[in-house]
């Protein structure tokens, strides 16, 4: 891929969010920081020549003030075959410090194979900006594309088409379930908006079915910094009776706790409750967050609900495409909504 194509926002074409910028390297060659994580571009042969190679880079992200887990290292160039192991090395090491790894050019031959793909457990994968231009009238590229979606759902990667110009390449880019998108379509206008084009709402039985999206039953969520006290989780919870959770997070607004309102304060309760945890932190009576992507359906949400009967009616928490908290979802709506679908 060119670096020339990474001149706007990576955007959720879901909801028109913006999740990541391009990096910026201002007139004396340092990288500006952005407000989300940015997105840069990095040769294959610079991770295989070492850790030596990768300095610059550090130093880069150390100087613009920005930590490796808010970058997006997308890799561009073939790997060899020999050079696969030195490769793994490499990508560990790179995740060991922070930084999400993604491929350019995926399902092309200027790019890896996709069982380099596959074993590196990739992030992000980029499709070629070609075959995004060709796949709204040609059945081949498509094909393409719908390949890397799959293998992307069976690793767990996020697909991005680049380059991203016309109406039509976003319509077949959704349905062929890309979800994220940049481009000279997607850059923020005059005021600074990104604006996305509309999907046509699919009315098929067989979606209407499922129910609403959980980003349609989001209500906000109160959250505490995960290496809150205890004692602040009580005076949440005492501050308003209607409070079913507190969700503790981390400074990039990610789940990782979740503190259910009943069994919380059953612990405090207890004889010598206060004393015993008021000064502890509050992830230690904190249950692993139960998280949903904001495009879950209604139904599968449920069926998350309940694969833990001990924590069935714990309030969902609704994640972004960065695994943001954007808020929660009570199962008793979800029930509510459930009960209108088969009514």
């Amino acid at each position: 891929m060119s670096s020339s194509l990474l001149t706007s926002p990576m955007v959720d074409l879901d909801s028109g969010a913006v999740i990541a910028h391009p990096a910026v390297v201002d007139n004396t060659g340092t990288l500006k920081a952005t407000p989300l994580p940015m997105m840069l571009e990095l040769p294959i042969r610079v991770v295989l020549a070492g850790a030596g190679a990768l300095a610059p880079l550090h130093e880069a992200l150390r100087r613009s003030g920005r930590h490796p887990r808010e970058a997006i290292l997308l890799l561009t160039g073939p790997c060899q075959e020999q050079e696969r192991p030195l490769l793994k090395v490499g990508l560990d090491s790179l995740r060991t410090i922070g930084y999400l790894i993604g491929f350019a050019d995926v399902g092309t031959t200027g790019g890896v194979t996709l069982d380099v793909v596959a074993d590196s457990a990739p992030y992000l994968l980029a499709l070629d900006p070609e075959l995004v231009a060709r796949i709204p009238g040609d059945y081949r590229a498509a094909a393409v594309a719908r390949s890397v979606v799959t293998l992307a759902r069976g690793i767990g990667a996020h697909v991005m088409a680049p380059g991203v110009e016309r109406e039509p390449q976003v319509a077949v880019a959704r349905g062929l379930g890309v979800r994220l998108a940049h481009g000279p379509l997607l850059a923020p206008g005059p005021d600074g908006k990104v604006r996305v084009p509309l999907p046509v709402a699919d009315e098929s039985p067989s979606t209407v079915m499922l129910g609403p999206r959980v980003q349609e039953l989001l209500i906000p969520a109160v959250t505490l910094p995960v290496e809150a006290k205890a004692e602040e989780a009580v005076a949440a919870f005492g501050h308003e009776p209607t409070i079913t959770s507190v969700i503790l997070v981390d400074e990039f607004q990610r789940p990782k706790g979740s503190l259910d309102r009943s069994r919380f304060l059953l612990s405090f309760a207890a004889r010598y409750g206060h004393a015993l945890h008021g000064s502890k932190p509050a992830q230690r009576l904190a249950d692993p967050p139960r998280t949903v992507p904001r495009t879950t359906p209604a139904i599968a949400a449920m069926q998350a609900a309940g694969r833990d009967a001990s924590r069935v009616y714990d309030d969902l928490v609704v994640t972004d495409e960065m695994n943001r908290c954007l808020g929660i979802v009570r199962v008793s709506d979800l029930i509510r909504q459930v009960a209108a679908i088969k009514g």
